[in-house]
């Protein structure tokens, strides 16, 4: 059969290669086209376009490459009209995703939605969206089914797939140490925001003869390249950039700073302490205020339902700020063991590997009944 899978990001390329991986089990005979990354090219299929084309976010961001986004819509419902695939499935990226859902349904494809788009937290309109266009929407928050259910709209739960990365792909620890983990997002408006912070942090820690020591190592993303952070910092910075290797860098750290989103669930995982940190423009973050309808930002928070993982959003995300959490999560044990008490629990709450294989198989099987 053949399936037309799109990712945006560097997350959604992750787990969209892993689920390929699935679907490659499930149907030996498949045939994919995709959009995304390195991640899922390492899979096979055929790319269409890469993600690092893809990734923006923000008011602000999304009006100044508007061309861009309407060209990218348009390439795509062309590209699906001409391949004509069995099955569509769009990973998290609802920005650009649910447009092509809308697209897709109206042409009679089947329609699947993988990593359910935060809708809790904001654009609660687009549930009306998802019951529409979606013919089945897969969650990897054991809480969200409860949620979209209440709602009128069917989510399926079969565990966190970020628990079968790591199961897979073996750590390599970085040498020398000790170190300090810094993960400033994907996007440029995130590095925008948190990369003058970094580099005002590594100046503060320089200056602490406690912490002087420490390596500070800044993990990019696939999608990135070193010169992306390098402008933001001063020439005799010291601060080493690991491109493609977060979570050698996140287990070989004692203790992270990370941009909220699926990397504080992967520190929490490896068991690394971290302080959440996020900021926008000054519009784009009065924008959020006023639509955010949740008590927390980071995954691990959402999930446990309590706040476990210290958050610095916007003003409180100074490098001063970014300093104290870090000395904090440095020098007081008992703050460590708590935090590291915690991740035990959201490790209960995803259960084991296999759910990139069980989402691909349920895919799979709705499929060949068609």
């Amino acid at each position: 059969m053949r399936y037309y899978i799109i990712a945006g990001e560097a997350s959604g390329d992750l787990h969209a290669s892993n689920l390929m991986r699935g679907l490659c089990a499930c149907d030996p005979a498949c045939d994919i086209r995709f959009w995304g990354g390195d991640a899922m090219s390492a899979v096979g299929g055929t790319p269409v376009r890469h993600c690092r084309d893809l990734a923006v976010m923000g008011g602000i961001a999304v009006a100044a490459r508007a061309r861009t986004l309407c060209d990218n819509l348009a390439l795509c419902k062309k590209d699906l009209a001409a391949w004509g695939p069995d099955a569509v499935i769009l990973v998290d990226y609802p920005g650009f995703n649910l447009k092509i859902a809308r697209y897709a349904k109206k042409q009679g494809m089947k329609v699947f939605y993988y990593i359910a788009p935060k809708v809790w937290a904001h654009h609660a309109r687009r549930v009306e969206n998802l019951r529409r266009d979606v013919d089945v929407l897969y969650s990897i928050l054991p809480f969200e089914p409860e949620w979209f259910g209440e709602r009128g709209v069917e989510a399926r739960y079969f565990g966190n797939p970020l628990v079968d990365s790591l199961a897979e792909i073996p750590v390599r620890p970085l040498e020398g140490g000790p170190r300090i983990a810094l993960l400033p997002g994907s996007r440029q408006a995130e590095l925008k925001f948190l990369m003058p912070r970094y580099a005002a942090l590594e100046r503060l820690l320089a200056a602490d003869e406690r912490f002087a020591g420490y390596r500070l190592t800044l993990a990019a993303a696939p999608t990135m390249r070193p010169e992306d952070f390098r402008k933001y910092l001063p020439s005799n910075s010291k601060m080493e950039i690991v491109v493609d290797r977060t979570r050698d860098v996140l287990a070989s750290s004692r203790a992270a700073v990370v941009c909220s989103g699926t990397a504080s669930l992967e520190a929490a995982l490896l068991g690394t302490p971290q302080v959440v940190c996020y900021g926008f423009d000054a519009l784009s973050w009065q924008v959020a205020r006023r639509v955010v309808k949740v008590p927390y930002v980071s995954l691990p928070n959402l999930v446990l339902g309590r706040l476990l993982v210290p958050e610095r959003l916007q003003e409180a995300a100074s490098p001063e700020g970014l300093f104290r959490e870090l000395e904090r999560l440095l020098t007081d044990d008992s703050v460590r063991t708590a935090m590291t008490a915690g991740y035990e629990e959201l490790k209960t709450a995803f259960g084991g590997p296999g759910a990139s294989r069980r989402i691909a198989n349920d895919i799979y099987e709705q499929v060949a009944r068609i």
